[in-house]
């Protein structure tokens, strides 16, 4: 299949190489020329703008960075819609938020063209192992008929119902993913303070019923596990600010439902004071350091 994949960064780059793998023609399109050339190095056909690469495709994949950047890429002059005959289907893998989701899944289907929101859970590693999570929002005809596609660049492919519910499924789990990690980073802080081995306490927190994905395969305590952030000076993996940029999504979508979310906002809260110390930039696992006392006995200043 002729696909267009638009967004090249961290996960976009990783899953377009996916797809040509598995043997689909590619042209792709980024605003940062260099990931433009890592994947027409290995085979894709690159183009100018997001219109024309979706002007030759057969289907479209985004994967973008925010909700105004899918708006720009879907809506826009240049946009995907504006170079795009009727029929053809458009996968959105951003982290958006469900109304915005439903809003370009509305102007895309008045379009003619059927659309899903295909947020994905995994991180980097799962995209390039082809091994993500997708929470797709789509029509059951269009599930089926994108399925395959997916099962190129993930594992679990998952139908969540209609427009915009991947985007409500993606926010709901990242946002107890941010709170389950400060639980970890406080749990595994107090019992080093306290005088008990990190990976002791680890072994017993992850065979007893405080075990998370938090702490029994991304433990925040550095020398507890190997190839995670907290073993490599909390570089790589799923950014503060990325963490941060979803909190915000789920605290903003409960605000429009009505729903309180007293630990995810303040989960929020704390990522923003961590950001605002110099910490954006690292791994969220990284808030532990927000959290826990220095050996010389000191608070994080």
């Amino acid at each position: 299949m002729k696909i267009a994949f638009i967004g090249l960064g961290n996960m976009g780059g990783p899953m377009a190489r996916n797809l040509l793998k598995a043997g689909h023609e590619l042209v792709v399109f980024d605003v940062v020329q260099r990931n433009v050339e890592a994947l027409t190095a290995v085979g894709a056909a690159g183009a100018a703008s997001a219109k024309l690469a979706a002007s030759q495709a057969e289907l479209v994949i985004t994967m973008l960075p925010s909700s105004p950047h899918v708006k720009s890429v879907y809506l826009g002059e240049s946009g995907v819609l504006a170079g795009l005959a009727g029929g053809i289907p458009l996968i959105d893998s951003s982290t958006i938020d469900p109304h915005t989701a439903r809003d370009v899944a509305a102007a895309a289907h008045a379009h003619g063209n059927p659309m899903a929101d295909a947020p994905v859970s995994g991180g980097t590693g799962g995209a390039e192992a082809g091994t993500l999570t997708f929470m797709v929002g789509a029509e059951p005809a269009l599930f089926e008929r994108i399925r395959p596609i997916l099962g190129s660049m993930g594992k679990n492919i998952v139908h969540c119902g209609g427009a915009g519910t991947g985007q409500v499924a993606k926010i709901c789990n990242n946002m107890l993913l941010g709170i389950s990690m400060i639980g970890v980073a406080e749990a595994m802080s107090l019992g080093v303070a306290l005088g008990i081995d990190a990976k002791v306490l680890a072994g017993i927190i992850n065979t007893s019923s405080g075990r998370c994905w938090s702490s029994d395969t991304y433990n925040p305590y550095p020398g507890v596990m190997e190839n995670v952030p907290a073993a490599r000076g909390y570089s790589g993996g799923f950014g503060t600010d990325l963490m941060l940029k979803d909190l915000g999504l789920a605290t903003d979508a409960a605000k429009q439902a009505k729903q309180p979310v007293a630990m995810g906002a303040m989960a929020q809260q704390l990522y923003q004071l961590w950001s605002s110390r110099g910490g954006g930039a690292k791994d969220f696992s990284a808030i532990i350091d927000l959290l826990k006392i220095t050996p010389a006995g000191g608070g994080v200043p």
